[in-house]
């Protein structure tokens, strides 16, 4: 079967298989790193709120359009709802709040962030006089109602979800009239997602790989952390395939079936993650890749302590 570069989304919506992920580009970076992405062939652009760079995305994105090179409609965008904005009322002023950053007219798909309300206002990690975080009790079964709202009003084509476990996505599934297009989560060869990423396939749920390097430069890194791009099997991919570890494992990603948004602001990185789509990885490949499996979470965030934390021993 021939290699898809878009996934069909329950709206019939087309999403590109590969995006540039804007998580951790510093102001600076990020509107140069979206032009690099565009001008390369780049057609999504995966957002949100909490990266507090939406605006200088939306500058990269408004200059690729004036010059010719994009037309809006030919760019696929997503971004995220913020744990502070879960109110049933916060929903459309939160959305509204990113449209407006990004300077485009609706999202092509808008993603609840995290299934953990926090105290609303306009601080994003509002914490009390000992640091600690301020957190609210909202379910996000009533966030969901309030985001399906938006896709009425035309704010957004399509909903879904980030970082909720199977247990939460069944109780969406019990309630929503809007369907789940998109459930993005943390996957790569070290946390490999099976049964999640089975279970979203089989309900015609797309899946989205964020980290799917391992996140190497993530701000909690330690320095006895390992690293991802590293592994003697990923390396030993790499050089048979004439390939970079980070083109493998984007690759990884995609001939899954999984939608995959890798980060740079480096523009020769950003090309090379994009030629990811142009080479293939045996099935024997892709065997010792799965094998690689240790359930090993980078974005785990276990100081956040809230009864809706998605990654409790229990939970999958």
């Amino acid at each position: 079967m021939a290699f898809q570069k878009y996934i069909e989304l329950p709206n019939k919506a087309k999403m590109p298989i590969l995006g540039l992920g804007t998580w951790q580009s510093k102001h600076g970076e990020v509107t140069n790193a979206v032009k690099a992405a565009l001008e390369v062939g780049y057609r999504h652009l995966d957002c949100a709120m909490i990266y507090e760079n939406e605006a200088e995305v939306g500058a990269g994105l408004k200059a690729k359009i004036d010059d010719g090179t994009v037309k809006q409609e030919d760019v696929f965008i997503t971004s995220k709802l913020w744990c502070t904005m879960h109110h049933p009322d916060d929903v459309a002023k939160a959305c509204q709040m990113t449209l407006d950053q990004l300077g485009v007219a609706y999202l092509d798909l808008y993603l609840m962030h995290w299934p953990m309300a926090f105290k609303r206002g306009e601080v994003l990690f509002p914490v009390d006089e000992n640091g600690v975080l301020q957190v609210d009790d909202i379910e996000y079964t009533d966030t969901w109602l309030a985001m399906e709202q938006l896709v009425e009003k035309g704010m957004c084509k399509a909903i879904g979800l980030s970082n909720f476990n199977l247990k939460m996505i069944k109780e969406i599934q019990a309630i929503n009239k809007v369907p789940i297009a998109n459930y993005q989560i943390e996957l790569h060869p070290w946390l490999t997602q099976e049964e999640l990423v089975q279970y979203c396939q089989d309900n015609n749920i797309s899946v989205t790989a964020y980290s799917p390097l391992g996140s190497p430069d993530r701000p909690w890194l330690k320095d006895t952390d390992p690293n991802l791009m590293a592994d003697p099997e990923v390396m030993r991919i790499a050089e048979a395939k004439g390939k970079s570890p980070a083109q493998v494992l984007i690759r990884f990603a995609l001939q899954r079936g999984i939608i995959c948004i890798p980060k740079s602001v480096t523009p020769s990185r950003i090309k090379d993650n994009f030629e990811a789509l142009d080479f293939e990885l045996s099935a024997t490949d892709m065997k010792d890749l799965m094998a690689l499996n240790k359930n090993y979470r980078v974005c785990a965030a276990e100081w956040i302590k809230h009864r809706h934390h998605p990654f409790t021993p229990l939970a999958s």
